[in-house]
């Protein structure tokens, strides 16, 4: 991640990144109670959810690629492309310790994660700086988290296709963990160097 602040190009709302990326947070909700459904009696959904991740997978591409293109950055957008990226992950993660896909230590690690950076854009704050802007690493890092989550989902059954989803779906899982709390470490870094600049400041 970055500390630094986007050039805002426009203050509408209705723009088509906005309505993609407001689409991807309606779709959080369909996922989870889709990924759900079999615990508490109903038909095995998987499929279903798989083609919502999916969905908010392209979204997630395309709403970026079109704001800048289209010169549509806005205030709106900063907010809601990571928040549903937040929402995606965490409802993932929920759903599928839930179900006993994932082990409660792998998510417990990925959650503490996200509460230290919760923690240190508390910092920012207070000392007037803006949200951070997810950099390449931070993407990188959801990007394989969002291709780790499906590919364990699809490893909940068995055959040929439930054995190969499970190694790259561990594979991504691995890569996606490393890099995300590498993005954190860092974040932490630059949170500290500010402060201290702050400090030096005054």
């Amino acid at each position: 991640m970055e500390v630094q602040e986007t050039r805002i190009q426009t203050d509408r709302v209705l723009t088509i990144p906005n309505i993609l990326s407001m689409a991807r947070l309606v779709g959080v909700p369909v996922f989870l109670w889709l990924i759900l459904w079999p615990e508490f009696g109903g038909p095995n959904s998987d499929g279903w959810a798989l083609l919502v991740l999916a969905l908010s997978g392209v979204s997630d591409y395309l709403d970026g690629k079109l704001a800048r293109r289209w010169n549509q950055i806005s205030s709106l957008g900063r907010l809601l492309d990571p928040a549903a990226d937040r929402l995606y992950i965490l409802s993932t993660l929920l759903g599928l310790t839930w179900r006993e896909i994932l082990p409660l230590w792998l998510t417990a690690v990925l959650l503490a994660r996200d509460l230290v950076l919760l923690v240190m854009v508390g910092v920012l704050r207070r000392h007037g700086y803006p949200p951070p802007q997810v950099n390449f690493l931070g993407k990188a890092a959801t990007f394989n988290l969002m291709y780790a989550f499906p590919l364990l989902l699809l490893s909940d059954g068995s055959g040929w296709i439930s054995s190969l989803a499970a190694i790259f779906g561990w594979a991504f899982a691995g890569w996606g963990t490393t890099l995300y709390w590498w993005a954190g470490i860092l974040y932490v870094v630059q949170v500290r160097r500010l402060v201290r600049a702050d400090a030096m400041a005054d």
